[in-house]
């Protein structure tokens, strides 16, 4: 395994408009492929994002749908690993007023091989500043899974709102995960003050990479997000921010360096589990 694969890292504005959405993915995709990455990240809602809860639920897919299938093909012809950041996705069995948020991730010759449905619901009600309540059509994860083993490192698949649940990334640093990843689409009261310092506090706690693809921009007139994609080392360093606008940012990850890290300061030999 490449010791310092480059990863590519898309930052999306999405609409309601799937194909135009898909187009908008695949293009970026491809610009991360041109500048030699080997693994592509895209953010939460690369699907779409829709005005209304009903509408969302209306246009929710299965894996075996067409845009499933479309970055399927996708990364097989590019012969690049794509993590589509959260799928709206509907499920056999579920409530019909129910979808879930799902992550998925896609190896080089387009096989699923791993879906995280996200586990930790966002809902907020800042007054007169943003009104989210995705308890209402989305249905709660129920496991956390194991790393993925990928070219690049183990990581460990969550999504956006996870972040502020350090639990579940300490419980996947357990595993074995070596990077975490965080796609979102935060909201911009939210995402100006607290989005960095999460991101960073999680590589650091965990001596883990932390990559967090995004999304950008006025989706609709009552969605906006903050944007800002971004790649942390192991110390907490951030080595790839993405401008306030659609791209895509490219990083160099460093496993020899993560395990220096780990080596010189073991922080999880040091733990008390005898205490908490």
């Amino acid at each position: 395994m490449d010791q310092t694969p480059i990863i590519g890292v898309c930052q999306m504005s999405v609409g309601g408009n799937i194909e135009k959405n898909l187009q908008q993915a695949k293009e970026l995709v491809k610009e991360c492929k041109e500048r030699g990455a080997v693994f592509v990240f895209l953010p939460e809602a690369c699907d779409y994002l829709c005005k209304d809860q009903k509408e969302s639920i209306q246009m929710a897919h299965t894996l075996t749908s067409k845009i499933c299938m479309e970055y399927c093909k996708l990364a097989a012809e590019l012969s690049v690993w794509i993590s589509l950041g959260g799928i709206h996705r509907k499920c056999e069995g579920d409530p019909e007023n129910k979808i879930r948020n799902s992550h998925i991730i896609i190896n080089d010759v387009g096989e699923v091989i791993n879906v995280y449905d996200k586990c930790h619901l966002f809902n907020v009600d800042i007054p007169n500043k943003v009104k989210l309540q995705e308890t209402d059509f989305v249905l709660p994860g129920e496991h956390i899974g194991e790393p993925i083993e990928t070219p690049i490192g183990n990581i460990g698949a969550l999504v956006c709102y996870d972040i502020r649940f350090p639990q579940i990334s300490t419980k996947l640093r357990k595993r074995g995960a070596e990077i975490l990843t965080y796609p979102s689409a935060f909201t911009v009261p939210t995402g100006s003050a607290h989005w960095e310092v999460l991101l960073r506090a999680r590589a650091i706690e965990n001596q883990c990479y932390v990559i967090a693809a995004a999304q950008t921009g006025t989706h609709n007139p009552t969605r906006i997000s903050y944007g800002h994609s971004m790649v942390v080392d192991p110390w907490g360093t951030v080595v790839a921010c993405a401008a306030d606008r659609v791209g895509a940012i490219t990083a160099k990850l460093d496993l020899n360096y993560l395990r220096k890290l780990r080596k010189e300061m073991p922080v999880f030999q040091h733990t008390r589990n005898d205490l908490y």
